[in-house]
């Protein structure tokens, strides 16, 4: 057929209708390309020369098979075209002539086999039958094979005298069975030779033989075997090929017939030879050998992949089509029967298709986290005994998608940082991993939510993007801030990205950087300050005041002790070292002078410590009658260390005057030193001011010390009028100052005593991280004993709600027509307000703080200090029936 003729509609046998066509994209898979598509029609068309004979040769069905190939879907369809032959080959012979020797003697009758024709085509198209030109000696006869070819044989029918014609020329012809038939010719050159009586015989006119494609070469096939009843010369009988051999050879002596080159069943399954035996005087015989080749599994299968992908993304989903795979093998039969099957354990699996073909999907679910690539190794085997197998093997890659979020390394990260650190400090570095690849990878990480205020949130921390690395954008304030709590989460780049959150939460250490702030005593805004009065019938363990402090720090930083630093009599006083107590510790003696000073310091347990001090005046009187004669009347304070110095100036005054000079003007220096002309800034006509809150610790149980302002106004020589002055006194402040007259007055201005500036910030709020269950709380500080090691100071508390405490308990106060020292517990305040105001309206400055690896035991020790009470002071202390009802 010419090219571009029209084989079949093969679009109309697929089903496809011509509209499908563009998209379906159907074409054809063959090795060969003798056929195509049309793209317009879906025709198949011829796209290059047919040739039968040599696609097939003299195999009688002629087919061949190929894929058609459709996309979208991609499948596949197995293809048989079948090549149909036509008379286009002449029988020929392999010579233009031969020669035939026969001997004159032979017998009419006597056959003798010619050359046969070869014809390429098949059926009745090939070599039918053979013809003889006309001779009167000779005849044709035709004969056939089991494999149904055609052979000649030529018949002597007469004796021939090779007197008369010794040479004989005969043109056999061979005719096909086309219309027209096609014929082939080749000249008989017959030779009469003298004459030999008896023609060597075969044993078999046909010897037939099957041997396996894989027999080694230089085997021996049969062995002809052929007899001459002559004698001499004419029996002795060679043996040879009628025409040349290729694949075997034959001895011409024994008639063994040897295997020479490889048999292959898929190339030639069939051999016929001619062997002609001659005797010494020339007569032949001749016998034909049929040899039939057996099929061995001798080719293994051959795999080929077609249209296969060389990646895949891990979310494919099940049987999503990788590749089309073909199997071949050339053997027949069971040989050829060939079974597909894959290696190791991997989620792909091969579906049969159609003839020879298989689809390799996708089994399951792909993770390339777990497996990025896959060696997909098909293995192929036949049927045959032993069978043969062939492998194939291809590198499947996995391609990323984003279906992992990042994960941080811990659940939760919690770190410490010591407040006052440097702003722009690494505080924490927070990381999170992501298997996946590319952007789908890459992590950023960001702040998405706190606990502190949004605004705030940027002055206080960052993160870096690309670290995961937080910084501290300020210096933290542990008594502002203790904690607070950040949300961070990572997120990759992939699309859609992927995010993971995670909590922060950053504690502020507390560092010493607040001093301690005294207080009790204070000293108001005019100057005035306080004093204390102790019952001159006090005894040993007398509860005179309290020295009260707090501390804006936590834990050690904030343990405050108390430590006399300068006492006028430093015997007479005791200074409690955790609860700031001032006790007497001995009975006022005759000698002992009536005033008195201490010095207090004030230090936390911090490292290096920080401290504060305070100044306490204390009075030895039973009421304030006696004080204030003694205050405006003396002129000189019966300071012990004073009257040391004077006898030792006069001493001194006797050796040296120059040197009595020099102490004369040092006294006058100290005496110019403690006096102060703000001293009569409070003695002022009328009233200084309203009543003033005054901070003191709260006792809930025990006596109040004695302590009070006064501001006098100066209306006679022995009329005093005692006022409140306005403010709270300041810590530190010295009470009595000295007039020119050396009388004693409450001081309202002084700066014998310091504070450090730390103590006015404001204070902080309670810390948590100290706190006690109810049944682990220890009693106030009013109920602690006198052991100084298990006390614990509080410094946490609100000064405003003190004073305001205060202000209401001064507002329920009695009339001040009470006596000054009505009674202990008063805090001197029984002349204003009454003996109502006692310790029990002001609270507890003390909190009961717990240190880690403390074994201190807190215990009530109420009833010893009370038991320690004077009976001067205590013994007139009247409680009347609404105070017990309080």
């Amino acid at each position: 057929m010419p090219k571009g003729s029209v084989v079949g509609n093969l679009a109309k046998d697929l089903g496809f209708s011509v509209q499908e066509l563009p998209t379906r994209k159907l074409r054809i898979s063959s090795e060969k390309p003798y056929f195509t598509v049309s793209a317009e029609s879906g025709q198949l068309l011829v796209s290059s020369r047919l040739d039968r004979e040599q696609i097939c040769g003299k195999r009688p069905a002629c087919t061949l098979e190929f894929e058609a190939v459709a996309e979208d879907p991609l499948n596949f369809y197995h293809v048989s075209v079948e090549i149909e032959d036509v008379n286009d080959h002449t029988p020929k012979f392999s010579h233009i002539s031969f020669e035939l020797q026969i001997s004159e003697s032979a017998q009419p009758g006597t056959r003798f086999i010619l050359e046969v024709a070869e014809d390429a085509d098949i059926a009745l198209n090939s070599l039918q039958i053979y013809k003889l030109s006309p001779s009167p000696s000779f005849s044709l006869v035709n004969k056939e094979k089991q494999d149904g070819s055609k052979y000649p044989e030529l018949v002597l029918d007469k004796t021939l005298d090779r007197e008369q014609q010794s040479y004989h020329r005969l043109v056999l012809t061979a005719l096909d069975g086309g219309n027209p038939p096609l014929s082939g010719t080749t000249e008989i050159r017959i030779q009469v030779t003298d004459a030999n009586d008896n023609p060597p015989v075969f044993n078999q006119e046909v010897y037939r033989v099957s041997l396996p494609e894989n027999m080694p070469l230089g085997t021996t096939v049969l062995q002809v075997s052929a007899t001459d009843q002559d004698e001499g010369v004419n029996s002795e009988i060679t043996y040879a090929f009628y025409r040349t051999g290729q694949v075997f050879t034959l001895n011409s002596k024994s008639g063994e017939i040897i295997l020479q080159k490889t048999l292959d069943f898929e190339e030639i399954k069939e051999y016929s030879l001619v062997v002609e035996g001659r005797d010494g005087g020339g007569l032949v015989a001749q016998c034909t050998v049929e040899i039939s080749i057996q099929d061995e599994n001798d080719n293994s299968p051959v795999v080929t992949f077609h249209s296969l992908l060389e990646m895949i993304l891990e979310n494919a989903v099940p049987g999503t089509l990788i590749a089309l795979i073909k199997i071949h093998d050339q053997d027949s039969g069971e040989n050829g029967e060939v079974n597909c099957q894959l290696e190791g354990e991997i989620p792909f699996k091969i579906i049969y298709s159609s003839k020879n073909s298989y689809k390799l999907v996708t089994d399951s679910n792909l993770d390339r986290e777990l497996t990025p690539e896959y060696n997909i190794t098909i293995t192929a085997t036949d049927r045959g005994k032993p069978p043969l197998s062939s492998r194939k093997s291809v590198t499947l890659h996995i391609a990323d998608v984003n279906d992992n979020a990042p994960v941080f390394q811990q659940a939760s990260y919690t770190v410490h940082v010591a407040e006052n650190n440097p702003p722009g400090a690494s505080i924490a570095q927070v990381r999170a991993s992501d298997p996946d690849l590319g952007p789908n990878g890459q992590v950023s990480y960001s702040i998405v939510a706190s606990d502190l205020e949004p605004r705030a949130l940027m002055s206080y921390v960052s993160v870096s993007a690309q670290s995961g690395v937080v910084f501290a954008q300020r210096a933290f304030d542990h008594e502002q801030l203790r904690t607070f709590e950040l949300t961070l989460q990572a997120r990759d780049q992939g699309s859609p990205a992927l995010s993971a959150n995670v909590s922060l939460r950053v504690l502020v250490e507390d560092r010493n950087d607040n001093a301690p702030r005294v207080l009790y005593p204070a000293l108001g805004p005019d100057g005035s300050a306080l004093f204390d009065t102790v019952p001159r019938a006090a005894e040993p363990g007398y509860l005179v005041t309290k020295v009260v402090a707090v501390d804006a720090d936590s834990g050690h930083n904030a343990w405050l002790s108390y430590h006399v630093l300068q006492a006028s009599d430093p015997g007479l006083f005791s200074l409690g070292l955790r609860t700031g107590e001032v006790r007497t510790a001995r009975a006022l003696g005759d000698k002992d002078a009536a005033r008195h000073r201490l010095l207090v310091a004030v230090r936390d347990g911090g490292q290096p410590p920080l401290s504060a001090t305070a100044t306490l005046h204390l009075v030895f009187a039973d009421s304030l009658q006696e004080v204030m004669p003694d205050l405006g009347e003396e002129s000189v304070s019966s300071d012990p260390q004073a009257e040391l110095q004077f006898y030792l100036v006069v001493a001194l005054a006797l050796i040296s005057v120059l040197f009595l000079l020099a102490v004369i003007l040092a006294i006058a220096l100290r005496l110019q030193h403690t006096s102060s002309p703000t001293v009569w800034g409070c003695f002022q006509h009328g009233p200084c001011s309203k009543p003033v809150p005054v901070v003191a610790p709260n006792y809930s149980e025990g006596t109040l010390p004695y302590s009070f302002n006064l501001c006098i106004e100066r209306m006679g020589k022995t009329e005093f009028n005692f006022q409140k002055c306005s403010d709270p006194l300041s810590s530190g402040q010295d009470i009595l100052c000295r007039d020119s007259s050396g009388g004693l007055f409450p001081l309202c201005d002084s700066t014998e005593s310091t504070s450090h500036p730390e103590t006015l910030t404001p204070q902080a709020p309670p810390n948590t991280d100290w706190r006690f269950s109810q049944a682990q709380r220890p009693g106030t500080s009013g109920s602690q004993n006198g052991d100084e090691t298990g006390t614990w100071p509080n410094n946490q508390f609100d000064t405003e709600m003190l004073q305001a405490m205060i202000l209401a308990s001064a507002s329920e106060a009695a009339d001040g027509s009470s006596t000054l020292g009505g009674g202990a517990g008063t805090m001197g305040l029984s002349a204003r307000y009454g003996p109502q105001f006692t310790l029990q309206h002001v609270p507890d400055y003390r909190q009961n703080v717990y240190i880690p690896g403390s074994n201190a035991t807190l215990t009530n020790a109420a009833g010893k200090r009370d038991g320690k009470a004077p009976a001067g002071g205590n013994g007139n202390k009247k409680k009347s029936g609404k105070k017990e009802k309080k």
